[in-house]
């Protein structure tokens, strides 16, 4: 679509859905999307290229895919076709998609000008700044303009400059790859995660490829590969030991990526149902966050003692452990980490509510969790299972700000 396409498919979108008598988030709910993403598509800022995404829209309305947009092919209906998964990273998947600077590799005569390192590095942190924001629709539109141009800086730049940019590029992947993680869609984090590597490598900063390891790992327990999660995580941990007891006192950024290996580790544990192996993880996590004293945020970890006691509420609840998961969670305060994960605390918080049947606290945490970062609860789906169980819980007598909360995250079924 061309810009002027894009907003006039958008207008149109906007027309049908007023003519309808829908909010935003009605219609978002009806598409398994986020009120964010329909008022960009209604804007002409993110476009609507895939057929199956087209028809969810168009059903979501009452109308046919033709009404929606006269040139589009009838696609072919199927129950497959439709997910019940929130996903407003598509545009990202277009930009992982094929070679990521196809016109770099045929450009003879690269730019003179030297790329704007500053202007990248503030778009870069825009970047993280929406993912620990979990404002996917936006980061979505944000990451596909961010990285070809970065992609495309690290083929034209200077000798000199090239590191820097490859850092740049690393650190950008990275929240691609958070992102993905936090939508459950784990096969792209892993593409994300693997270019952030490569790109770290080639930046000459050691840690930052270490950084992207806890990014993989954590793509590989999406996928529920929760050997490949302990290989890497569990490699990138002795490696980095060792280099640690050689090199002399650690610096904070070292302590930083151990600790959260070490998480990751527990986390991959408890899914598995090894109780012991998650709790000796946790314990080494704890006293790396002892040497490091404070809450920090390098290589946007956001490790810290803090951190720590939350993975440890997650890794009890996942081994059944809700009792400990409540008595953990009343003694942390989360007020100066991100929304993200402050919301996921509270996610947590009412999972262990909900494994006790406590509804209205576990409704209470949930629609917390849902104030603070709405685009994450709704694909979050150990929350929206949670929903899905107190819905189930209190059958007739439902709450109706539970009902409400169950239809805005699609988890009434």
């Amino acid at each position: 679509m061309s810009p002027e396409e894009q907003r006039a498919f958008g207008a149109r979108v906007a027309q049908l859905r007023k003519s309808r008598g829908m909010r935003q988030d009605q219609l978002a709910s009806a598409v398994n999307r986020t009120a964010s993403w329909v008022s960009q598509v209604e804007r002409g800022i993110q476009p609507v290229v895939r057929l199956d995404v087209l028809q969810l829209l168009a059903d979501g309305l009452g109308v046919s895919v033709q009404t929606l947009r006269p040139d589009a092919p009838s696609p072919a209906r199927s129950e497959s076709a439709t997910s019940d998964q929130v996903n407003d990273l598509d545009l990202v998947r277009l930009a992982l998609s094929g070679h990521p600077a196809l016109g770099a590799v045929l450009d003879e005569n690269p730019a003179a000008t030297a790329p704007d390192a500053a202007e990248l590095a503030t778009a870069v942190a825009q970047l993280w700044h929406l993912t620990h924001n979990a404002r996917f629709a936006e980061l979505s539109t944000a990451v596909a303009d961010t990285l070809p141009r970065l992609e495309a800086a690290t083929r034209t730049a200077s000798p000199e400059q090239r590191p820097e940019l490859q850092l740049l590029l690393s650190q950008a992947y990275q929240a691609v790859a958070a992102a993905f993680v936090r939508q459950d869609e784990a096969d792209a984090a892993w593409v994300a995660a693997d270019r952030a590597i490569r790109a770290a490598e080639e930046s000459g900063e050691p840690l930052q490829v270490f950084a992207g390891i806890y990014r993989l790992a954590h793509a590989f327990v999406r996928l529920r590969r929760l050997d490949q999660a302990e290989h890497a995580a569990g490699k990138g941990v002795t490696t980095l030991r060792d280099y640690i007891s050689a090199a002399g006192p650690p610096s904070p950024e070292a302590l930083s990526v151990l600790g959260s290996l070490h998480l990751v580790l527990a986390l991959a544990a408890a899914r598995a149902g090894q109780r012991d192996q998650a709790r000796k993880e946790l314990t080494d996590a704890r006293e790396v966050a002892a040497l490091l004293g404070e809450d920090r945020n390098d290589f946007n970890l956001e490790f810290g003692p803090t951190n720590v006691e939350i993975q440890a509420v997650s890794t009890a609840i996942d081994l059944g452990d809700a009792g400990e998961a409540l008595d953990l969670g009343q003694r942390i305060d989360a007020s100066r980490l991100s929304p993200e994960r402050r919301s996921r605390l509270l996610v947590d918080l009412g999972r262990a509510h909900a494994q006790r049947r406590h509804l209205g606290e576990a409704v209470d945490c949930l629609l917390r969790a849902e104030e603070l970062a709405p685009e994450s609860l709704r694909s979050h789906l150990a929350a929206r299972s949670a929903i899905r169980e107190l819905i189930l819980l209190a059958g007739r007598s439902a709450p109706p700000e539970l009902v409400k909360l169950a239809k805005r995250a699609n988890a009434t079924e």
